[in-house]
């Protein structure tokens, strides 16, 4: 009588990883696209459902998100979407421009015209989903042209920790680009971007770089005013 081998420890131990990692960049995914608000549950049970696959690489993914920043564990309450205080997401922010300074003045002097070409491609279909009103699709092709330029500096540390921090602000991001003109803007400020790192110049394409990440940080606080200021009661006459 024949039986099914079971799967050696080591294969079983791949599988169990890949189901991990998989679910790990699914509930990654749902979350940066806005999917899944701050302070959301995730239930545990459900996603396991939903994913088709059982709890335990779902409560491991939970583990890797809650150190990569994106969920916080709290004890005999669950597993929730982190909501980042403002100061810390100002702090991120000034760090996000000093990093991606760096980055402009490494790539004045080492874009190839091949990099280019795909910048450019990325800025038109920037432009292509500001004429759609495709607020959501603008924003994951905004969050794309930044990492691709992280990505081509070649400073495989920087872009670790890059994208680590932006991943905690993306919330922050996402709501920046809301409000009407906002889209339309900040596709010609990419564009300039693109021209600054095209002049050769580490001064000129830095600056662009600095200044237009901290124009993001500026405008999260003017966010948070609004929507502060909407919020409070109206004084009496």
């Amino acid at each position: 009588m024949s039986t099914t081998p079971l799967p050696s420890p080591t294969i079983a131990l791949l599988q169990s990883s890949s189901l991990t990692m998989a679910v790990q960049q699914e509930v990654e995914r749902a979350i940066l696209a806005g999917e899944y608000a701050p302070g959301d549950k995730l239930n545990e049970a459900a996603l396991a459902l939903k994913l088709g696959v059982s709890r335990g690489p779902v409560r491991e993914a939970f583990r890797m998100l809650d150190e990569a920043g994106l969920v916080r564990t709290e004890k005999n309450r669950g597993v929730f979407v982190r909501d980042i205080p403002l100061d810390e997401a100002l702090e991120i922010f000034e760090l996000r421009a000093t990093m991606e300074e760096l980055v402009g003045r490494r790539l004045a002097g080492t874009m190839t015209p091949a990099q280019q070409q795909e910048i450019e491609s990325l800025v038109h279909a920037m432009e292509d989903a500001v004429k759609a009103t495709d607020s959501h699709t603008y924003h994951l092709l905004n969050l794309q042209f930044h990492d691709r330029l992280v990505d081509m500096a070649g400073n495989r540390k920087l872009a670790t920790i890059y994208r680590k921090l932006v991943k905690e602000i993306s919330l922050f991001r996402r709501l920046n680009l809301a409000g009407r003109n906002v889209l339309p803007v900040s596709a010609h400020a990419h564009w300039e971007i693109l021209e600054a790192i095209k002049s050769g110049n580490p001064d000129t394409a830095g600056r662009a770089l600095f200044e237009h990440a901290m124009n993001s940080r500026t405008r999260t606080i003017e966010n948070e005013e609004q929507r502060h200021g909407a919020e409070s009661p109206s004084t009496p006459s």
